[in-house]
């Protein structure tokens, strides 16, 4: 419950995002700020500020105020309001995170039904497009992609999404976590295929359809539930490495990754505008992964009786 609550509120945050930006800070986090200025106190401070380090070249970002309606965290190289990318880069990583957690159970549960329901043929297919793409480290593979679709967007039929859509990035993490969502879902299909009450629907004359609609989905829906925040996590963290690596979430749009991107060459002067993203990918991942073996417990409790053994 507490990773619930913490989870809350950092959702709750970013949502907010735009009432802070345009009625608080009253900042546009998208536009570059070099020549703006700030009220801090009595003295008007600029956002960009002449470099006092070494020859004395260049400019350095405005540094945290701590004062949370002017730069809470400091500016960026552009002169930007950290505080107010990092809410708008918290949506979209959760927004990405989320959506793609939810395709992905949704085709894997769909692949690990059929797998291990109809066996066969089905099974054999189903099997061996798990094993190909398993077979690929996952961020290998999802950095492969991405770089081909930057470029030329993904053209099929009449599929046509452009190289900077958001729709690209999701469809990606979704495809490359698919197996391991549904290969344990084949497997728990296997063995409620032999217990005795799927036996008996089958001797009853049920329809495949009903019995896995009836009898086995029923029986799977708690490990899928239980997958769930755990694939928000993993997607999520996914999206902000290929973000970082600047083959994911595309400008003018920012996700966590790209803010720490963003704050690779202030790491020595200005290190909250990497290290902020950080900490808020670490604290919602974890709360994502604590939610998740909340819901095992819940929905297992013997799983949770053999832990305390």
């Amino acid at each position: 419950m507490a990773a619930f609550g913490l989870l809350v509120v950092v959702v709750t945050a970013c949502l907010l995002a735009p009432v802070y930006a345009h009625h608080i800070a009253h900042e546009n986090p998208f536009t570059s700020n070099l020549n703006g200025t700030i009220r801090l106190g009595n003295k008007t401070v600029n956002v960009l500020q002449a470099n006092t380090q070494g020859l004395g070249l260049g400019v350095t970002p405005i540094g945290p105020t701590w004062h949370f309606s002017t730069y809470f965290l400091g500016a960026d190289s552009q002169g930007r309001d950290v505080f107010a990318r990092l809410l708008y880069g918290g949506r979209t990583s959760l927004f990405i995170g989320f959506i793609s957690a939810v395709i992905c159970c949704v085709i894997a549960s769909v692949l690990g039904l059929a797998s291990g329901y109809f066996g066969g043929a089905v099974d054999w297919l189903i099997s061996r497009i798990f094993d190909i793409v398993w077979a690929f480290p996952i961020y290998l593979l999802a950095i492969s992609l991405s770089v081909v679709l930057l470029t030329s967007g993904l053209n099929i039929a009449f599929i046509h999404i452009q190289a900077g859509s958001l729709v690209l990035p999701i469809l990606i993490i979704a495809a490359v976590f698919v197996p391991y969502v549904g290969r344990p879902i084949r497997g728990l299909v296997m063995s409620l295929k032999e217990r005795e009450f799927i036996q008996a629907a089958i001797g009853a004359g049920a329809s495949d359809f009903h019995i896995l609609r009836k009898e086995i989905l029923p029986n799977v829906m708690p490990s899928i539930i239980v997958f769930f925040p755990l694939m928000v996590a993993f997607n999520m963290l996914t999206e902000s490495a290929l973000s970082f690596l600047s083959i994911g979430v595309q400008p003018p749009a920012a996700s966590w990754g790209t803010i720490i991107n963003d704050g690779l060459d202030l790491l020595y002067t200005r290190p909250w505008v990497a290290m902020a993203p950080g900490i808020m990918i670490v604290i919602t991942a974890g709360a994502l992964n604590v939610l998740g073996d909340g819901f095992r417990d819940a929905f297992d409790p013997k799983a949770k009786l053999r832990g305390s053994i």
